[in-house]
Order: C-alpha cells, then sequence, then structure tokens
C-alpha cells in the first residue's frame, strides 16, 4: 500500500493509474526489491524497458526512476542519495513528504550529511500546479520519450559511480605502478582488495572473523599491516580454493604499496585529508565491478606478455549492449539452457548470462543455492586467448554467483569449485578442443558439444592482407571477410550450435556496408546460413559505444536453420539526446523493416537502405538504379571517369608532369566556388600523382566530407564546384574532366550532385556516410544513379538545371533557389510526388549526422510538422480511396502543449469523395485526450506508452497514430511509411 499523498502525486505524474501501475515499466514494492539496498527502501519504481527485460533486480543497464515516502525530518536522505549513486542506474530519487516533493540527481557525486542539498535538483509543493510541472519534466511519459534528459541537463551520466570508480581505482593502479608494481600485479592487489571490500560490505565476511584471521576489524587497517594482509589474503585463497586468486597474482612485497591501497579506502587526498568514501560495494551491481576489469586490461601499457588487446581488436563491452542483445536473445527461455561465449574477455556476457538463467530457474521465486550452483558450474562456457581475461571471468562469475545468492552468510556458501580449465578455458577458440582441458569440457561421444545459446563480442581487428590470406588457406572455399576476423567466430560458433541454438554477438558493422565483392560474399554467406536473422545497427552511437575501435557494431541476433524464412529484419538504434546523456541504448523502434536474403543479393545497398530509411526508400532506391545507370558507365561512354586526387605517401612515382599547374588543396573548396588564386603544384614525385588529363578541364570537383554545419536548406549535401581551368586537386577530393565535351556537362552532374536527391542516395546507398565517417568514398559517387548526361542538358530539365548552377557560382543559393534546384533535378529524374517526399527528407536525414540537424530533429512538432506528416499520409491512402470515389479521410491535429511528450493525429474515414482534409482540434490536455481515445476505443494506449514506441491504434472507421514528440517522428516519409502499414493492416483484417 502507497502512501498519501505519494501515490496521488504517482497517479498525477502517470506512473500510477488508480493505485496500481499504469505500464510494465512501474514496480510498486511488496517487499525490499534489492538486498543491496540497506537503507533506501522505494515504495515504487520506474525503469526504462521493461519488467519482463529488467527482471526482479535493478540492473545497471537499465535507467530508474526511485520514488520514496517519508514523514520524518530525521529520515537520512543523503544514505539514501548515497545508495541511489551506488545502484549506477538511478539518474533521479525522488523523495515525497506530506508537503513537498524533492528531486534528487541519482547521478550527483554523493556529499556529506550536511551537504546533500547540492544534489537537490528542484522541490515542488503538493499544488495542481507545481505537479503539473514535475509531470512535464519527470513524468512517465517525459522519462519514456526522453524528455526529462531536456528538462533537467544537471543530470550527467559522467558523474555515474561506474564512471568515478573507474577513474579512481585508474588513478590508484598507476600510482602503484609508478612506485614499482607491474600492471598486472596492482590489478591483482586492487582485485583482492575490492572483492574483499565486497565481502566485507555485504556483511559475508564479519568484522570479528576479519579480527579472528588479521588481527584488525577494519580493512584499510588490514592493509597498514603487512603481515595481517598477507594472512587475510591467504585465508581468502584457501576459503575459495579455485580461481579467485590466481597464484600469478601474489601479494606486493612492499608496505607502501599496501598503505596507498588503504588510503584509498579512506579517501585520504594527497595532502592527508579525509573526505567521504563513496562507494558501498554491496550496492554497485556486480556487472559493473566486473566490467571495471575488463577496461583495466585496456588500461595497461605492461601486458605482462600478452598481447595488446587493442591489436587484438578487443574492445571493452558496455553493460547497455551485452542487455540489449540478451534481452532479445533470451526471451522466452526457461534457464535450463547452456550458453558459451566463445570470446569470453571478463566474463560481462557470461556474468549477465548466469543473473539470467538463475532468474528464469526461480520464476518470480527467490534462487535456492542449488540453482545457483547448477547454473555456474553446468550451464555457463567461456573461452578467450587470455589466461589473465579468463581469470578475470571466474572472479567476476563467482561475484556474481554471491550476487544472486539467497544468503551467502557462512563460509560454505562462498566456497566454489574451480572454474578455469573446467568451464572457462584459455587457448584459441578455433582449436580448443584439442587441448587436454577442452577435450574434457567441450568433446563427448559425438563430438563437439552442443550449446543452446552463443553469445560474445567477438574480435574487430583487421589483420591485414597476410592475415587474410592465412585465413582463406585455412579454410579453402569458405569465404571470408577481408575486414576483420569477427564473422570467423560466428562461424566457429556454429559448430557448437543445434537445431534451436540462439545467436547474440556484437561485431563490426564495416563488412557489412563496404563495397569489397569478397568481403561482401562473407558476410551475406554468413547471414544467410544463420536462418531466423535480426541485424540491429549500432552505427549511430559509434561516439561512445566502442570508442576507441574506431568502427561502428552490429549486433545478430539469430537461431540456426531449422526456422528459416528467406528474409532477415533491420532496426536502427538512432542516436538521441536521452542516449547521449544516459550512454544507454534506446528500446527497439516499431518500424522494423524486413529484407529478403534475395533482395539484398541482388542489390547490396538495399542493407543500408533498410537502416537508415524505411520502406518506401527501399523501393524507390532499387527503382532508381533500375532505371538508371551508374554514374561511372555515363562517364565511361563520354571517355572519362571519377577520379581522386593527388597522393603525396611513399613518394613512388614522379609527379614533375604536374608541376606548375595550379594546386588546390585540401579545405580550400566551398559550394560552387574554388578559389581563384591557387599556389603552384610543387612535387616532385608522388605515391599517386596521377595522369594529366585527370585534371584537364572542364571539371567537376567534389569534396569527400559532405557539408552539415551550415542551416537551412544546403545542409548535408555533397560540396561541389565546377572549374573550367586545368588544376591539379588532392586526394581530399574526387573530380570530372569533361575536357572535350561542353562545359554544360560539367555543370549538370554539378547540379545533380549537389541536390537533394545525392544527399538522399548517398544516406541510403554510401558506404561510409551514416555508419562510419562524414565522407563520400570514390565508389560511391561512382555509383550514383545517373541519366544520360550528353542527352540529359538537352532536355528542359537538364537546361534548367545547367542554367542554375551557373547562377550559382555567381551568387550563393539561397534557401529558394536550392528549392529550385532540387525540383530541377526532381524534374530531370522524372520523380513523381511520393519520391519527392521521400527524397528530401533524405536530405534532412542526413543532417542528423550532425549535432545541429539532431538538435533540430529533436525539437517538439509543431503543428507545421504534423501538417506535413499528414498530408503525406493522405497522400498515399487517397490513392486507394480514388479507385471507388466514395470515402475519404479526415486528418485531425490535435493542438497540444510544446511541453507534452507525445503529439497524436487521428485519421477517420468520411463518406464523401475525395481529397481528404486536415483540421487543428484544440483539446486541453494530453492526459485528458488520451483518456478520451482510450474509452471511446476500449484500448489501454498510456500503458502502452513504454520507451520512445510509435502506437497505431486501429478501430473500424479511425486509425489513431501517437509518436513522441520529436520532430524527427513526424517527417512526410514518415507519413508515407505509416500509411502503407495501415494499408497492410487493413488488408490483414485486423485491428489493434
Amino acid at each position: 500500500m502507497i502512501a498519501e499523498p505519494l501515490r496521488s502525486t504517482l497517479e498525477e505524474t502517470g506512473y500510477l493509474i488508480n493505485g496500481g501501475p499504469a505500464a510494465n515499466t512501474v514496480t510498486i514494492a511488496g517487499r525490499n526489491p534489492t538486498h543491496r539496498l540497506r537503507s533506501l527502501r522505494p515504495d515504487a519504481w520506474w525503469r526504462s524497458g521493461s519488467a519482463h527485460e529488467s527482471g526482479g533486480d535493478f540492473g545497471a543497464a537499465n535507467i530508474t526512476v526511485l520514488f520514496k515516502f517519508t514523514d520524518s525530518a530525521d529520515d537520512p536522505v543523503a544514505e539514501w542519495q548515497l545508495e541511489a549513486w551506488n545502484l549506477g542506474c538511478a539518474p533521479l530519487l525522488w523523495v515525497v513528504s506530506p508537503d513537498r516533493i524533492d528531486i534528487y540527481n541519482g547521478f550527483g557525486e554523493p556529499q556529506p550529511s550536511a551537504a546533500n542539498r547540492e544534489n537537490r535538483l528542484r522541490t515542488f509543493d503538493h499544488t495542481s500546479e507545481d505537479r503539473a510541472s514535475l509531470n512535464e519534466c519527470a513524468g512517465r511519459l517525459a522519462m519514456e520519450t526522453g524528455i526529462f534528459w531536456r528538462a533537467m541537463p544537471g543530470v550527467d551520466q559522467r558523474t555515474r559511480v561506474d564512471r568515478l570508480l573507474l577513474h579512481d581505482l585508474g588513478r590508484l593502479e598507476s600510482d602503484l605502478v609508478k612506485t614499482g608494481l607491474g600492471h598486472q600485479e596492482a590489478q591483482g592487489l586492487i582485485g583482492r582488495t575490492v572483492f574483499a571490500k565486497y565481502l566485507i560490505d555485504r556483511k559475508v565476511v564479519t568484522d570479528q572473523r576479519l579480527q579472528n584471521v588479521c588481527g584488525h576489524r577494519d580493512l584499510a587497517e588490514i592493509l597498514d599491516d603487512r603481515e595481517a594482509t598477507e594472512r587475510l589474503f591467504d585465508w581468502l585463497r584457501a576459503t575459495f580454493n579455485g580461481d579467485m586468486f590466481p597464484e600469478t597474482l601474489s601479494a606486493p612485497p612492499e608496505a607502501s604499496h599496501l598503505s596507498r591501497v588503504a588510503s584509498f579506502l579512506r579517501a585520504e587526498g594527497p595532502a592527508g585529508q579525509m573526505s567521504l568514501f563513496p562507494y558501498r560495494f554491496d550496492v554497485i551491481p556486480v556487472e559493473l565491478i566486473s566490467s571495471i576489469y575488463e577496461r583495466f586490461v585496456h588500461s595497461s601499457a605492461d601486458t605482462g606478455g600478452e598481447a595488446d588487446p587493442r591489436k587484438e581488436g578487443v574492445y571493452y563491452t558496455p553493460l547497455t549492449a551485452v542487455s540489449m542483445v540478451l534481452d532479445e536473445v533470451f526471451d522466452g527461455l526457461t534457464g535450463d539452457e547452456t550458453v558459451i561465449d566463445l570470446t569470453c574477455g571478463s566474463g560481462v556476457f557470461l556474468v549477465e548470462a548466469l543473473r539470467r538463467l538463475v532468474r528464469l530457474k526461480a520464476k518470480g521465486k527467490t534462487p535456492t543455492r542449488e540453482m545457483v550452483r547448477v547454473a555456474l558450474y553446468e550451464q555457463i562456457h567461456g573461452v578467450d586467448l587470455s589466461e589473465s581475461a579468463v581469470q578475470i571471468a571466474a572472479f567476476s562469475l563467482y561475484l556474481a554467483a554471491l550476487e544472486v545468492d539467497p544468503g551467502p552468510k557462512d563460509l560454505s556458501s562462498i566456497r566454489f569449485k574451480p572454474l578455469v580449465h573446467r568451464t572457462l578455458l584459455a587457448g584459441d577458440a578455433h582449436r580448443i578442443e584439442d587441448t587436454e582441458c577442452g577435450k574434457r569440457a567441450l568433446l563427448t561421444d559425438t563430438g563437439l558439444r552442443k550449446f543452446d545459446v552463443v553469445v560474445g563480442n567477438p574480435p574487430w581487428t583487421y589483420q591485414g592482407r597476410a592475415g587474410t590470406a592465412a585465413r582463406r588457406e585455412q579454410a579453402p572455399g569458405v569465404s571470408r571477410s577481408p575486414r576483420g576476423v569477427s564473422l570467423d567466430f560466428i562461424r566457429r560458433g556454429k559448430d557448437f550450435a543445434h537445431r534451436d541454438t540462439r545467436f547474440g554477438v556484437l561485431v563490426s558493422a564495416t563488412p557489412f556496408f563496404a563495397r569489397s565483392g569478397t568481403g561482401l560474399q562473407a558476410v551475406q554467406d554468413t547471414v544467410e546460413s544463420m536462418g531466423s536473422v535480426t541485424l540491429v545497427n549500432l552505427s549511430e552511437l559509434s561516439y561512445w559505444l566502442f570508442r576507441n575501435a574506431n568502427m561502428p557494431a552490429m549486433a545478430i541476433l539469430a537461431r540456426t536453420p531449422g526456422d528459416r524464412r528467406g528474409s532477415m529484419q533491420l532496426v536502427q538504434v538512432r542516436r538521441t539526446l536521452e542516449g547521449d546523456r544516459s550512454r544507454t541504448i534506446g528500446g527497439v523502434p516499431s518500424n522494423v523493416v524486413t529484407l529478403p536474403f534475395a533482395s539484398w543479393k541482388r542489390n547490396r545497398d538495399l542493407l543500408k537502405a533498410g537502416f537508415l530509411g524505411g520502406e518506401h526508400d527501399l523501393f524507390i532506391l532499387d527503382g532508381l538504379q533500375g532505371r538508371c545507370k551508374p554514374l561511372e558507365e555515363r562517364l565511361a561512354a563520354l571517355g572519362t571517369r571519377v577520379a581522386s586526387g593527388a597522393k603525396r605517401g611513399n613518394l613512388s612515382k614522379s609527379a614533375k608532369h604536374l608541376k606548375e599547374l595550379p594546386f588546390l588543396s585540401t579545405g580550400k573548396i566551398e559550394r560552387f566556388a574554388i578559389p581563384a588564386a591557387l599556389p603552384a603544384f610543387d612535387w616532385n614525385r608522388a605515391a599517386r600523382p596521377r595522369e594529366r588529363a585527370v585534371y584537364s578541364s572542364p571539371m567537376v570537383v567534389v569534396n569527400e566530407s559532405i557539408g552539415g554545419r551550415e542551416g537551412g536548406l544546403q545542409a548535408g549535401r555533397p560540396i561541389v564546384a565546377v572549374i573550367e581551368r586545368d588544376i591539379v586537386y588532392k586526394d581530399a577530393y574526387f573530380g570530372v574532366s569533361v575536357h572535350g565535351h561542353t562545359p554544360d556537362i560539367a555543370h549538370l552532374l554539378a547540379g545533380i550532385l549537389s541536390s537533394t536527391l545525392a544527399s538522399w542516395y548517398f544516406l541510403m546507398a554510401g558506404s561510409s556516410f551514416g555508419i562510419s565517417k562524414r565522407v563520400l568514398r570514390l565508389k560511391d559517387v561512382s555509383a550514383l544513379p545517373t541519366p544520360d548526361l550528353e542527352a540529359a542538358v538537352r532536355t528542359q530539365a537538364g537546361e534548367r538545371v545547367v542554367r542554375l548552377v551557373r547562377q550559382f557560382h555567381e551568387r550563393q543559393p539561397d534557401d529558394e533557389g536550392w528549392r529550385t534546384l532540387d525540383e530541377a533535378v526532381f524534374d530531370l529524374y522524372e520523380m513523381d510526388e511520393v519520391e519527392r517526399i521521400v527524397a528530401s527528407d533524405g536530405r534532412l536525414r542526413a543532417t542528423w549526422q550532425w549535432k545541429a540537424g539532431r538538435e533540430a530533429a529533436d525539437v517538439a512538432a509543431g503543428e507545421k510538422h504534423l501538417r506535413t506528416y499528414s498530408k503525406a499520409f493522405l497522400l498515399s491512402m487517397d490513392a486507394w480511396f480514388q479507385a471507388a470515389n466514395q470515402r475519404r479521410l479526415r486528418a485531425e491535429i490535435f493542438d497540444t502543449r510544446s511541453s507534452d511528450s507525445h503529439r497524436v493525429v487521428r485519421f477517420v474515414i468520411e463518406d464523401a469523395p475525395p481529397p481528404s482534409r486536415t483540421v487543428v482540434r484544440t483539446v486541453p490536455s494530453l492526459r485528458g485526450l488520451l483518456d478520451e481515445i482510450e474509452a471511446r476505443l476500449g484500448t489501454g494506449i498510456q500503458a502502452q506508452l513504454v520507451g520512445a514506441r510509435e502506437l497505431r491504434v486501429h478501430s473500424r472507421r479511425e486509425v489513431v497514430i501517437v509518436k513522441p514528440v520529436a520532430r524527427r517522428f513526424w517527417l512526410g516519409v514518415t507519413g508515407l511509411d505509416d500509411a502503407r502499414a495501415v494499408l497492410v493492416k487493413s488488408f490483414a483484417g485486423g485491428d489493434s
């Protein structure tokens, strides 16, 4: 039972309805939700995702809001905020009392009790006005859509517990190394200390036990006493009689090292001053602790003789990525399944898999120790090249087993069997069964052991041509990607798979979009062989996800053949403001695109278009490429080509034939403008100087970098100019010489390349733009679908393009000039109204690659944007209604407040001939509007608004569209795609 006024507050902010949870993201505490929280016992909480995904405990990968009622001024609010911070997932703590509502920053660095107000973000009274204001900035729908992150910019994930703990432990490691310890020894000492602190904070090792073993009751005091420290570590090694403390990580010989660690536990500053030690290892999720040690592997300059993990292509796996993969892979499992990770590293996938298996076994009840140990010893397997990584994985799994144990209060409960050389194996995953431990663990009478789930983040490394050749020699006839080895591990994983095995693997996305024929073949063969496949493109998150890899990421979720569909599902995870601020991966969008394998094999560009666009982008791209030849073919007919400029490189060739020509170096070109005064080319030699004919005028010059920082309609377009004199340009540019032909061809091509159509095409089909870099590749420009250039310059549309481009070289175009150019190019390509909407929005979506474009896309959609959306929706629907000429639609745009979390448009069938019409209705509140729709249609819309979910609610004569407020959800192309989805639903004969 939730006390007043907390209940009424949560009802007015959308978390509760009639005293119960408003959605499956909300939980009311029937008991202490986690044994980790000792002081803070929240009365309710909200978590991103769903209860099904998050399970019964707080997970570090789920954003959480905690709600606490108090009627006493003496309650320890500072301690509550400290515990909320240590959870690592709670940006907000609400403390509701009879006279006010205090909102605390759960990511704010904890302060002493006297200073805890520093983390109080805002205070609200129990008035209707204040509660309405609270609802706007931190109500459930504001949290679900991410509006909260804009409303409260003071909440910053950079001060989360994992960030500060990693920083402090990294500084501690650095200090130990500076005083003579090797990295492995320093990490071993830190690891033992953290583990001991974990056991002490959880009361598994009591103060009396410490006194009996070490003669001290405090860990910092023990570390100040070298002999006491050795007794503690010897006792822990004997107690755990397994892999927790490998002999290679022996206790350091110097007392000064121990004293430095002790000062860390006391939170002593450089001058000896004391401050608050904020870390509560009984509260910090164990997966955060284990992930810290995976990061430690990458912090080492000296890896103790093992290979540098970066050179091996091994990258720290963020917990939010692990959670995203396992949410999908574990859906519908029983808990009795077996799991293997062939590149387990420090065990982040295995740790979370163990927790989920135990949770599934328990079926909502408290798990037994037997459940935990069976999962630990029999169901979890891992392989890694690194011996130290395997040892850390064992350490992490032991911590996880203690985390989910119902009550580890005696020594028998914390004594484990060894995992290393039994279920955690060090060696080459491709030949691990040839080792003695591999034979015992992985071979059966019928061959390799089969597992129910294969997970992991295999190395992404590129091993060069020699490495690729060696891999191909090892398996002749098997296609191998030249872009890295990650797909090899997926193929290897299939050796351990049976008919119903599920895969959840993170790989580099680069091979999926590259234009290498052999690489594409390897990707297509691998994906098609996996049966039912979902590809999740994480490229937009590269600025923080696997940032050190300098590569985008892709998640492959699959089930082995047996459930073959002949197609795959494509999911694009969008970069959003809330994701930027929280470092979390947003929920799966509702508009998943299905792409048949046969279509992908026929047209490689459809894969990227399926991710970055939608169904209409796929259709239009395929049709455009079908009716227009690539630019390289059009240019070949003119005796020319797209060429990249001079590259200095290794100076292997003479460049004297280009001396004294004007030289265009990097950063000199603007839209339709090349400087008149250029320096002379003065290189004597260059790696690729290019032949003299490449630089003969007239020429079209294209900057490899697409311009996106400008405002207005010029943003998101290639930067192109025509020059009618011979110049040399550097390799940051591409050029097309049309020497011997009319300069009009150069101006026509410059207009095409500068158009919205080209911007859309490069976003949908370019190998790098929108995936890894904001640049064009030579092959991208060469592949642009193009009309016959000689014939096109003589058409009315072509003449108009040429005339406009010549004008733009004299005077830069304004927005009206860009619109005119776009329409002329659309006319040249004979595009219809639907195609023009798709291409125009494609240029707008291209600007999302830059901060200014993303911010504009996140602005609240107004009436103008909703009219654009509705017009496109009606355009598609009218095409069907006009056949009978008896019905039409009425689009109702609801005029809600700009601060509301969602926008709503309703389409109602009217018994009158087309065209359809649009009206605007004013409503007092979004909540009231949703209540009205729920009452009329008999469906719980508000309970279904989880995350940034988009809803289409059908009845016999109307459809209601509910989307988050951001402008990016209300584009014209979105209206086209939604109309198509409504038609498909109508023909299927169902309402939802």
